[in-house]
């Protein structure tokens, strides 16, 4: 069993999808972190940078429980741990793979926030950080909708840990004002993608908002 902390948020809802996806069975635990739960003890034993999502394998390697955090680390260790084609075997394969899984950890995740930050509901209105975000939000778009003109999904033909990643953040894309209209085959992959069964059950984790 595995033990999830998490909340509403994109890098929350790529491990609940992973789980589905890999069908492994685990136990929600809410950390609200409007309310500052990501700094209480018990969550910093397992997250100690304070940060959503992580989680606990009580089955870990060896047989011995094992704490993660960092979403794309948790990824990695849910695929591998399960022998799951969504990181492939093949070392080609693999490495784009892990390549597009890092433009998400590094570029989308890191640069589509600071456009939520600016731009959804913000507490100051930063002209300068507005037009930055959203620009850099819009351009990453186009490497990504370049990328699938030419395959079905980031990684190549078939689906992995690189769209798990990636896709709960263009989920948002009403909240940092990006028409998927403009950006067709993101649009197309994003359609594909929300279809998919564990997706539907993942993104509901732990609620919808």
């Amino acid at each position: 069993m595995i033990d999830l902390y998490t909340w509403g948020t994109p890098n929350g809802r790529k491990v609940s999808i992973m789980l589905e996806e890999v069908g492994l069975p685990y136990n929600v635990h809410e950390i609200n972190i409007g309310k500052g739960e990501q700094h209480q003890p018990h969550f910093l034993e397992v997250s100690p940078n304070n940060k959503i999502p992580g989680i606990t394998d009580f089955d870990g390697p060896g047989g011995e429980p094992i704490s993660l955090f960092e979403s794309g680390a948790i990824l990695i260790y849910l695929a591998e741990k399960t022998e799951s084609e969504l990181l492939p075997a093949d070392p080609r394969r693999r490495a784009i793979t892990m390549q597009w899984l890092m433009f998400q950890m590094g570029g989308v995740g890191p640069m589509i926030g600071q456009a939520h930050h600016f731009l959804f509901n913000p507490n100051e209105v930063v002209p300068y950080g507005q037009k930055r975000y959203h620009d850099e939000t819009k351009r990453l778009y186009g490497v990504m909708d370049k990328r699938l003109g030419e395959t079905d999904y980031l990684a190549g033909n078939a689906y992995t840990i690189a769209d798990i990643a990636t896709y709960p953040w263009i989920a948002r894309f009403e909240r940092h004002q990006v028409d998927l209209g403009d950006f067709a085959n993101v649009k197309r992959w994003f359609d594909t993608i929300t279809e998919r069964p564990a997706v539907e059950k993942g993104m509901a984790v732990p609620f919808y908002n």
